[in-house]
């Protein structure tokens, strides 16, 4: 039978006995190459942060990552895999859970099949996406635990999350696999599990790998690339390598959903950071009120506008990611508990008919997508209200970001690095004055934003009251809309009106809405107010289920 044969190397040979592997060299599945090149074909890029000076990670070594599971993945057969892709490929939580409750593949099965993509992709230099930064060594053993679990009691009640392949942002806290948030300077940050991931492991989902981002969540350098690190690279967007921005930062999880590289993917948002790379890779994003999931142990920008939020292929693995992860923190003041049935709110029932929807003039003059999307939804019962409303402007916005990274991160560092010996920054003077050893690896597009954060004189005073003054004439914005008429949520594109639903601290659903003729993606944005999840999610559902636009990108389906 075929064995899965990587593009760089096919002829390998792994031996069980440590005797005989000391007098080998080691295994190498992945050699770096010079990315010069690709980086001369973007130089005329129409997108300038596009036009980038590097793409291939120059501390990264991919074998660090994948030769450890190597031993269990060289071990799929590619029949094995097409057996496995139509109960897998693009299907969704309760349909996966069917075809293994049926006995049509297993946990183990399914963790194979995912990492069986990854090492197919992202060994190959001509289609590597820069989106894995580390694999779970156990997981396959874990998948093995939980087959086993469920074989004694098959009945037993358990979160629909119980086995998934979950990959999470590499800001996240995750024992056993470093915390980089794209950056150098914790490359050796080890840390426990953040209260979101001991969520996760307490429903029994299966923690994949870790994904790449745009480094400090893209706060550290102005106009660079979206989902560069120097830790992972630039990360690529599968619809369109080095043709469409992946949207940021949470890149890796965006394009790693859309690849299909894991049933789901957690990421972070700040100010559009999970609605933008939903977006441009087709997958569904959820940005949570401020307070609904847990903060703690995710390095932070800021501790007023920072959420977790999930990233799926569809609107119901939405909502069974969001619940897994719910629960009230005593480490992070803003957290809640809740009772909420997200996965009910997105069931198959959802519909559009009798509900009421805002849609911006603007956009429905200067976008035919969204023009289309908007007609779609009237046929399918819903109720159309066009608004023009003068934006706010968000005067301080940057200074909540500085002031609150310049407390925040010291702080996190103070709490959650384990490991102090071996990162030896403790503030963003630290950093910066580590990047600058050595810039060109470091920091090639320069640190501009961190400059920013030292230099910002705001106040505490000062600070309290632009958080204010943002919350109160964003909340104004969006509620003067909502409440006059009577509107289920507002209708946005991408991460348009991201930074006014940050400020106003109110959740926002993205889902596919279509394609642009270049192909790149574009979704429609649903806006509620505080704790409206549950509604948002069966809005959601419901135009998922009516316009069904979602396609996987080409390059990838095999």
């Amino acid at each position: 039978m075929k064995k899965l044969v990587f593009a760089i190397c096919s002829c390998l040979i792994l031996f069980s006995c440590k005797e005989e592997k000391k007098n080998l060299e080691p295994v190498v599945l992945w050699e770096s190459y010079n990315d010069s090149l690709e980086v001369a074909e973007n130089a005329s890029h129409d997108i300038g942060r596009m036009q980038y000076k590097l793409i291939q990670s120059k501390v990264l070594d991919k074998n660090d990552v994948f030769v450890p599971l190597y031993a269990e993945v060289s071990k799929v057969t590619e029949e094995q895999y097409q057996t496995w892709k139509p109960f897998v490929l693009e299907q969704d939580i309760p349909t996966i859970q069917a075809n293994i409750a049926k006995g049509n593949l297993s946990y183990e099965n399914l963790v194979l099949f995912y990492l069986y993509r990854i090492y197919k992709y992202e060994l190959n230099n001509l289609t590597t996406l820069n989106t894995v930064l580390a694999l779970n060594e156990n997981v396959v053993d874990q998948a093995r635990a939980l087959d086993t679990k469920f074989q004694e009691n098959p009945n037993a009640v358990r979160h629909a999350i119980y086995g998934m392949p979950i990959l999470l942002k590499d800001n996240i806290d995750t024992n056993g696999m470093n915390t980089t948030a794209g950056a150098i300077a914790l490359m050796n940050n080890a840390a426990d599990d953040a209260f979101i991931v001991q969520q996760l492991k307490k429903n029994e989902a299966l923690i994949l790998g870790k994904v790449n981002l745009s480094e400090w969540a893209y706060f550290l350098c102005s106009g660079c690339p979206v989902g560069y690190s120097a830790v992972g690279g630039q990360t690529l967007n599968p619809y369109g390598r080095k043709i469409f921005e992946t949207g940021g930062s949470s890149a890796g999880s965006g394009t790693a959903v859309a690849a299909n590289y894991a049933v789901a993917a957690v990421g972070t948002e700040t100010s559009g950071s999970i609605l933008s790379p939903s977006s441009q890779n087709s997958v569904v994003g959820l940005k949570p009120t401020i307070g609904l999931l847990s903060r703690s142990g995710i390095v932070p920008i800021s501790s007023t506008l920072d959420t977790p939020g999930p990233m799926t292929k569809n609107v119901v693995d939405n909502a069974i990611l969001l619940s897994a992860m719910t629960g009230k923190d005593n480490a992070d003041s803003k957290s809640v508990a809740t009772d909420a049935d997200y996965l009910s709110s997105a069931s198959a029932t959802a519909s559009l008919e009798g509900k009421r929807f805002g849609a911006f003039k603007n956009l429905l003059e200067s976008d035919t997508i969204y023009a289309q999307t908007i007609s779609k939804m009237k046929d399918l019962g819903a109720t159309i209200v066009e608004f023009e409303a003068k934006q706010p402007g968000l005067p301080g916005f940057l200074s909540i970001l500085n002031i609150d990274m310049r407390n925040d991160l010291p702080a996190y560092i103070n709490a959650h690095v384990k490991n102090k010996d071996a990162v030896k920054v403790t503030s963003i003077q630290d950093v910066m004055d580590f990047n600058n050893q050595d810039s060109l690896t470091r920091i090639p597009y320069g640190q501009a934003l961190f400059k920013g954060i030292l230099a910002d004189t705001t106040s505490a005073e000062g600070l309290e009251k632009i958080i204010a003054d943002l919350e109160v004439s964003s909340r104004s914005y969006f509620d003067t809309i909502l409440d006059t008429h009577n509107l289920d949520a507002i209708l946005s594109i991408n991460n348009y009106h991201a930074g006014y639903a940050a400020v106003a601290k109110y959740p926002a659903l993205t889902v596919p809405m279509g394609y642009k003729i270049s192909g790149e993606p574009i979704s429609l944005t649903f806006i509620a107010k505080q704790f409206q999840e549950a509604k948002l999610l069966a809005l959601g559902a419901a135009f998922e289920k009516g316009t069904k636009v979602r396609r996987m990108p080409e390059n990838f389906v095999n």
